[in-house]
């Protein structure tokens, strides 16, 4: 049973990567809930953004990983420091941080790391630092702290994996995941934020999966990424680059349809990657989804179960603003 009454998503940053394009933050969110908040991903940029969004390491509960590219955990390293320990507000309990196990697609998985061997090398890599600290600055040693999981894939009798199934549960959020089509990454997740107030869904990176649509029923807010091929093709991009933007991510149209088959109630486009204006991204987006449209920037909040004026204002007149 969940006991809180207040939820908000904030996207803390929302531009694709590797490649810097403009000035918004790599990819983090942010769900908070009565004070405490969840991660998801840690891009760069995140540590600054998450700071300034008022939100203090003291009173994260969890980290969720969607998949293992560099623009999703580039900056995990650089936010545990920065959000460990009394002297700068940073958790002194203990926090888990849940993602991708091995790649067994690959023929070199098993020699590559998961989310569990990832933080186990990040404390080893800053071991110095960390020492320093603990002895001069009376800080909590942070291997107690950090509890990494590879996200088990649950199994069903046909021999497929599970659809969508449960990563974590407390007494204020659900966190469901769903995996998604990131070829050749694997595994990669979506997930789902169920709280007393509504849901957040993030599709992570992925083309149109019907995984994601299963797991976005209904929710309130869908947080999906959008891809501009067209700047990529005038740009001259190499044909191969192209074609992984084009099987491995999703157009705002795409997202739309996503967004119109699960029932979601608002679309909240993310991780843009190529370059298009606002406007450019929200039309596309609104030739396939009958509901509101936020083409979101770093730093915005969204209340979740709650439609702000402008939000009910739209829903009423079927007109979607560019921001929320």
């Amino acid at each position: 049973m969940f006991t809180h009454s207040n939820t908000q998503l904030i996207t803390l940053g929302t531009a694709a990567g590797p490649a810097i394009r403009g000035n918004e933050n790599g990819m983090a969110s942010a769900v908070v809930v009565d004070g405490k908040h969840y991660l998801v991903d840690f891009g760069l940029g995140c540590v600054r953004a998450a700071h300034s969004a008022g939100l203090r390491g003291q009173d994260l509960v969890a980290g969720f990983i969607t998949h293992l590219h560099s623009d999703h955990v580039g900056e995990l390293p650089a936010y545990l420091m920065w959000n460990w320990g009394e002297p700068v507000d940073g958790f002194t309990e203990p926090v888990s941080i849940f993602g991708p196990g091995q790649d067994k697609n690959r023929t070199d998985g098993a020699e590559l790391a998961g989310t569990e061997q990832m933080l186990t090398c990040i404390l080893e890599a800053f071991s110095y630092d960390l020492s320093i600290r603990v002895t001069d600055e009376a800080r909590p040693p942070m291997s107690s702290l950090i509890s990494a999981h590879d996200i088990d894939i649950p199994v069903l009798p046909d021999g497929s994996g599970s659809t969508c199934f449960t990563v974590y549960e407390d007494d204020r959020v659900r966190v469901s995941a769903a995996l998604v089509d990131h070829p050749p990454v694997f595994p990669a997740f979506a997930f789902r934020f169920d709280t007393a107030d509504g849901s957040v869904t993030f599709s992570g990176d992925t083309g149109e999966s019907t995984a994601l649509i299963e797991l976005a029923q209904d929710t309130d807010i869908l947080v999906h990424e959008a891809v501009n091929l067209d700047f990529f093709t005038v740009a001259g991009f190499d044909p191969t680059f192209i074609n992984h933007q084009r099987m491995s991510h999703t157009s705002p149209e795409g997202a739309g349809r996503v967004a119109e088959a699960s029932g979601a109630q608002h679309l909240v486009l993310s991780h843009l990657a190529g370059v298009a204006t606002q406007q450019e991204w929200q039309a596309r987006a609104q030739s396939t989804y009958s509901g509101p449209v936020t083409v979101a920037t770093s730093g915005q909040t969204f209340t979740v179960g709650t439609p702000t004026a402008a939000t009910e204002a739209v829903l009423k007149s079927n007109e979607v603003p560019v921001e929320a």
